[in-house]
């Protein structure tokens, strides 16, 4: 079951450690944005040493910026940043926001957004380190009780202070959430970018 993990500009480094460790021993594989630099760049690699295939994808713009010296794993080129996180969604069985800046809001967001209106029903989970995230599910839990957001839509973001934790909830996920909406019987859920170009970086 690879997994999407997002997040970047944290500086614990032993959270992401101990999430790399947790997708080694359950034998998960890891889909990430690609880069070999920073905090996402040592969990890929950890992952990766640890025998799971590790899935990169990154818009060829930002090849030269996050790819320094050699590639983790596969490297999957694409056109933009639309077409990355289409590509990354379609790829992974559920998803992990570490802690992060806007990009990973975004990124969070959108997957979630997706569950609610049916696109897919894949388990969204947050990795609460040290209670970095407490601010935005309070956040959540306010549009709740404004009536902004529904308690079932609520119930599609999964959180946890830690990875053992937070893992064994994603694995035990099951939707509560009811869309009736229908999309395109005849596409796979979140098939909604052109394929993507492959290309491995050097």
């Amino acid at each position: 079951m690879p997994l999407q993990a997002q997040g970047d500009g944290y500086q614990n480094l032993t959270s992401r450690m101990c999430l790399a460790a947790r997708h080694v021993k359950n034998g998960i594989d890891l889909v990430y944005g690609g880069g070999s630099i920073g905090l996402m760049g040592l969990v890929s690699h950890a992952v990766h040493d640890g025998g799971r295939h590790v899935l990169g994808v990154i818009p060829k713009s930002l090849m030269p910026k996050e790819l320094t010296g050699g590639t983790i794993g596969e490297v999957r080129a694409v056109s933009d940043m639309h077409e990355r996180k289409a590509e990354m969604a379609r790829q992974a069985d559920a998803f992990i926001a570490l802690p992060g800046g806007y990009g990973t809001l975004e990124e969070l967001l959108e997957v979630i957004t997706c569950a609610q209106l049916g696109i897919h029903k894949k388990p969204v989970g947050l990795l609460n380190v040290d209670g970095f995230y407490n601010s935005l599910l309070s956040f959540l839990d306010m549009a709740v009780d404004e009536g902004f957001i529904s308690q079932a839509a609520r119930h599609i973001i999964i959180s946890s202070h830690s990875a053992k934790e937070l893992m064994g909830k994603l694995e035990e996920y099951v939707p509560e959430y009811e869309c009736t909406l229908v999309w395109d019987a005849e596409k796979k859920p979140l098939n909604f970018a052109t394929e993507p170009e492959s290309g491995v970086a050097s």
